[in-house]
């Protein structure tokens, strides 16, 4: 039986969360996040982060409580229900358990126990957030052993060959008897029939190199 899927989600935090506006400002990744809730303050969160800058700039107010040299260790706390991401996936008695920044985006990893409830997980991110893009999925099962569990990563596709792909499929390409052929996805595409060989080539390459040499 499935034991569950971990997930991998890029969301455009929007403002809400001081860790990225804190990475924005400083124009650097931000690394090692931990959030931690006090029984003695239980409406209240506490936020640590690495950052590789001095003084970076937030919404609230962000104290050093470590320096590593090139890497410092800065913390803050608020109140909970403040609309963060984090806060929207764990709803769903789901922990984040890594948190990461890049470009203005917040990327969060979490285990959903089945497909259904990662659906949920991100139906709600999608309402609340103007950016939310599955990067990677890991699925597990107990039945299968480790050597059958494939990691793929949607990065490695260009924007253009994932629009094939998914075009394609929602065409019915790939099905048998299919139902839509070559030129009729590529029409859609408003691209030329050898150009979407070209690009649904290279797209199932890639996916095939992932899975074959996993």
């Amino acid at each position: 039986m499935p034991a569950g899927i971990r997930a991998e989600v890029k969301v455009d935090a929007d403002g809400t969360c001081p860790v990225v506006q804190a990475s924005a400002t400083a124009d650097a990744p931000v690394y090692s996040v931990t959030r931690s809730v006090s029984p003695d303050a239980p409406d209240r969160v506490t936020v640590e982060f690495m950052l590789e800058a001095d003084d970076p700039e937030a919404d609230v107010e962000l104290s050093k409580v470590f320096d590593y040299g090139d890497k410092k260790v800065y913390r803050f706390s608020r109140e909970l229900g403040r609309g963060c991401p984090c806060e929207a996936v764990e709803t769903f008695d789901t922990p984040v358990v890594d948190i990461r920044t890049r470009d203005g985006m917040l990327y969060l990893v979490f285990h959903a126990a089945g497909m259904a409830e990662l659906q949920e997980v991100i139906g709600s991110l999608q309402e609340r957030y103007p950016t939310v893009d599955v990067q990677r999925l890991l699925r597990s099962e107990h039945d299968r052993p480790d050597d059958n569990l494939v990691f793929l990563d949607r990065g490695d596709l260009t924007d253009r060959q994932r629009e094939v792909l998914e075009t394609a499929h929602r065409m019915g390409y790939f099905e048998h008897p299919r139902t839509a052929n070559a030129g009729e996805v590529a029409d859609e595409l408003d691209i030329s029939r050898s150009t979407f060989s070209e690009h649904l080539a290279a797209a199932q390459s890639k996916l095939l190199d992932a899975i074959l040499d996993s």
